[in-house]
């Protein structure tokens, strides 16, 4: 028989063989630990639902690649974020993908810390006329004639906040609800540019057919780094460190990235 010294924590180097020798010995244990909750909404590419009812997109096929090494079975429960937040902090949702850490959600949930790319907001903008604005900042773009298009109650980082200080500029901005809308203003040639994260824009203008008329610039105007949390209800810190482990795994070896490429066009 096979002993495992439970008190004892592996090397980092060992620890996702560790937790599948512990998934061979202890196959009871294994089979009433391993169901992971993960929450979905209606936000593609990270997460969606297919025509045949199916739920996919980014978040969920790393999650569920993820989980599958650990041993896990992954059920998914869709939620708009605010109610996801709750009920991670109920322990009736274990893993929250592409959250920030804040102190007060740190009461409640372990932080994976950044091991994906950071999530970046950029500028999107109409090819056929961006080569008449040579910029590097989204502030370069402050004195130029330039229409920018942005969300509604959407913040994009310091750079943006003082352009809309500027009356001038400000007038020049328009605001919408929908992306959509948007994109389909800068298709018409009534607003040159658009700011979206990278991955979501990518996708939304590959979606309504417009790769050849909007491209990614490389204006970065914000980028912060979102973690995955885990309800401290229901997970221990040795389970998040299999878990960063196995993530840092597949950042490294580019299955992260092969996962974005399956729903963003390059």
């Amino acid at each position: 028989m096979i002993a495992v010294d439970l008190n004892r924590s592996p090397s980092p180097r060992y620890r996702p063989l560790f937790v599948l020798l512990l998934l061979v010995c202890l196959p009871g244990l294994a089979t009433a630990a391993c169901e992971k909750t993960l929450r979905w909404d209606d936000d593609p590419p990270f997460s969606m639902q297919t025509a045949d009812g199916g739920v996919v997109g980014i978040a969920i096929d790393l999650n569920r690649a993820v989980l599958a090494r650990l041993g896990c079975q992954t059920k998914l429960r869709k939620l708009p974020w605010a109610r996801a937040l709750k009920e991670l902090e109920l322990g009736r949702v274990d893993i929250l993908h592409g959250a920030f850490r804040r102190p007060e959600r740190e009461r409640y949930a372990y932080f994976s810390g950044t091991v994906l790319p950071p999530s970046r907001n950029i500028l999107f903008a109409r090819t056929s006329t961006w080569g008449q604005w040579p910029s590097e900042r989204l502030l370069d773009l402050q004195h130029t004639a330039f229409r920018l298009g942005a969300q509604t109650n959407v913040s994009y980082g310091t750079d943006y906040l003082t352009l809309m200080s500027d009356p001038a500029f400000a007038a020049r901005v328009s605001t919408a609800t929908n992306r959509t809308s948007l994109w389909r203003m800068v298709s018409k040639g009534r607003i040159d540019g658009v700011i979206a994260d990278e991955n979501t824009g990518r996708y939304e203008i590959h979606q309504l057919g417009f790769d050849a008329q909007i491209k990614p610039t490389a204006i970065v105007v914000s980028s912060d780094a979102a973690e995955v949390a885990f309800s401290k209800r229901t997970n221990d810190p040795a389970f998040v460190q299999l878990y960063v482990d196995v993530l840092s795994e597949f950042v490294a070896d580019g299955r992260y990235q092969q996962i974005v490429q399956r729903y963003v066009m390059p």
